[in-house]
């Protein structure tokens, strides 16, 4: 696999990772045991970067990972990058070195390692992202050897640039899908000029660039595509990216025809967040080791032709722009 670089974390990873939310929560259930075959299959097939949070499951993701690793033991590098400050109430006040410390020791405990590879902040409140005191105590944590590096997942590109302008800032998580384009204009170009590596979460818009959906899918109770798609438990805009579901439905039928032959519309859509330079990793979720394998095919895939590139554009910019683009 195509590997990048995070040049403030000092190593490359492929560039395709798995994100481990479904492993843990919101998603319907996924038994441990699929969820260790999940893991065993992406990493054979080449991944070497696993993102997850410690509020995926109260931690079970974080476990779950934490086994597999010392199941494995094989030697090999595969970077986990954790995430926390989502399982407190959402206050800037819950922003301190102590509940950095207390947080992380929970996360290095679930994932059985001395220091994290790299945390992130989980999408804090915005006022978080510009105060001083927290990065300074995301230093110490560094200092501490509690973790290697730090970076911040955010909901909005005015987030991003914040973190961004940060001198230590390792790393940024941002949505950015074939239905999600702002990123590109202004966090992107930045990213590549400071050298912050670019984490690209929601790359299948929660299922919706799969083409597996229609009017008539319906979502288990416990999924997150079904009780969040007002924003009720979290940001809308982390279920189907904030899109209508029947608009993205329309996007997607779109852009079908323009799949090649030997790839699906996951594929294609992963392919479509690839070409995007300033990239360093997409982290597509999977249920089983199916679609693990089935997402890392989409790496060998060919860069999309620019016909291709240019539709979703326009599909973008006649029915999803007027939806997403000025909230995020």
């Amino acid at each position: 696999m195509e590997t990048r670089n995070f040049p403030r974390l000092g190593r490359d990873v492929g560039v395709i990772g798995l994100g481990a939310w479904q492993l843990g929560a919101d998603w319907g259930a996924v038994s441990e045991d699929d969820a260790l075959a999940t893991l065993t299959a992406a990493v054979d097939a080449g991944v070497t970067f696993l993102d997850t949070a410690d509020v995926y499951g109260d931690g079970r993701s974080e476990q779950v990972i934490g086994r597999f690793l010392r199941e494995r033991a094989t030697g090999e590098r595969v970077t986990v990058a954790t995430k926390m400050g989502r399982r407190v109430p959402q206050e800037p006040a819950s922003y301190t070195l102590d509940n950095f410390r207390a947080w992380t020791d929970r996360s290095r405990a679930n994932l059985g390692v001395e220091t994290l590879d790299l945390v992130q902040l989980h999408c804090p409140p915005t006022q978080v992202l510009h105060t001083d005191a927290v990065y300074d105590a995301l230093d110490t944590l560094v200092e501490e050897k509690r973790t290697a590096a730090y970076g911040v997942s955010v909901e909005t590109t005015d987030e991003a640039l914040a973190a961004i302008a940060r001198p230590h800032v390792a790393s940024v998580q941002i949505i950015l899908n074939a239905l999600r384009h702002k990123p590109l204009e202004r966090v992107l170009p930045a990213a590549a000029a400071a050298g912050v590596g670019i984490i690209a979460r929601v790359p299948l818009a929660s299922g919706l660039l799969t083409g597996r959906y229609d009017e008539n899918t319906r979502f288990a109770a416990d999924d997150h595509r079904s009780y969040n798609r007002d924003g009720q438990a979290f940001d809308v805009g982390e279920t189907f990216s904030g899109v209508d579901f029947a608009v993205g439905l329309q996007a997607v039928r779109r852009l079908l025809p323009l799949v090649p032959p030997d790839a699906t519309m996951a594929q294609f859509a992963l392919r479509w967040v690839l070409d995007q330079p300033a990239v360093t990793v997409v982290i597509p979720g999977a249920r089983n080791p199916e679609q693990a394998r089935a997402n890392v095919a989409a790496a060998a895939l060919a860069p999309l032709s620019a016909e291709a590139s240019a539709t979703i554009t326009t599909v973008y910019d006649e029915l999803i722009r007027p939806q997403v683009h000025d909230r995020w």
